[in-house]
């Protein structure tokens, strides 16, 4: 969580300075790092709400296995190498970006394929492991539990997918006219308000999954005690 709202500050960050720049055709070091800095919110974001999506459902469905798997040290080492996958990939963008035309928020920016492509693989790759899973034999605080990360996933897809919906036509069918970049403008603005939503979201979830980790995980505990009183019994 802590590395979600340092993510959603960046964005806070960065905001000022794309007001700033949107029009502006100068390339300059301080426009270059506010793009940097927008950019890195929204894929950091991304890759986060996966990762805890990942975590709730093991959480949820594999509580005993969860005990081993999930530590503070191991969320540490996750958030940090999805840092550096973000950071290294912007890193090269940018080089690539400014051998073609500029790394800034000015239309020309991010209009050659491979950008592109690093915009679409950022979105649809974590959107494949986003799935609902349902299951009808899950108890009731569980249930509220799946309807909560489904809940996030509408988030995640209402924000973010009409952006790369856009992105992915205009790569595909080479549009560059000014409905295409009326249309990226706007649903870039939607997806900029996915900060908002996430922390609406997290501060629901939490209560939720700690009683669905507390219930999923009381059936298997009480099996583990009884095979263990049984085996105080035959040796004995």
């Amino acid at each position: 969580m802590a590395n979600l709202a340092v993510s959603d500050l960046c964005l806070l960050c960065a905001l000022p300075f794309f007001l700033h720049f949107l029009n502006s055709t100068t390339d300059t070091p301080l426009c270059q790092l506010s793009q940097g800095i927008y950019l890195a919110n929204r894929y950091m974001s991304i890759s986060l709400v996966t990762a805890i999506a990942v975590d709730r459902y093991v959480a949820v469905r594999h509580p005993l296995r969860a005990r081993g798997l999930r530590s503070p040290r191991q969320a540490v080492a996750v958030c940090a190498v999805l840092w550096v996958l973000v950071l290294g990939s912007l890193v090269l963008r940018w080089f690539l970006d400014m051998q073609d035309g500029g790394f800034c928020f000015s239309s020309r920016s991010g209009q050659n394929s491979y950008t592109m492509v690093f915009s679409l693989l950022g979105f649809y790759l974590p959107l494949a492991v986003l799935r609902p899973a349902a299951d009808a034999g899950q108890e009731e605080a569980t249930r509220k539990a799946s309807r909560m990360v489904l809940a996030n996933l509408a988030v995640f897809v209402v924000c973010y997918l009409p952006f790369h919906v856009v992105l992915t036509l205009r790569m595909a069918m080479g549009l560059h006219t000014c409905a295409i970049r009326l249309a990226l403008r706007i649903t870039s603005r939607l997806s900029d308000a996915n900060c908002c939503l996430d922390a609406i979201c997290y501060y629901f979830m939490v209560k939720e999954f700690q009683e669905a980790s507390a219930l999923t995980a009381l059936p298997a505990r009480a099996k583990a005690h009884k095979s263990r009183d049984s085996l105080c019994v035959t040796l004995a």
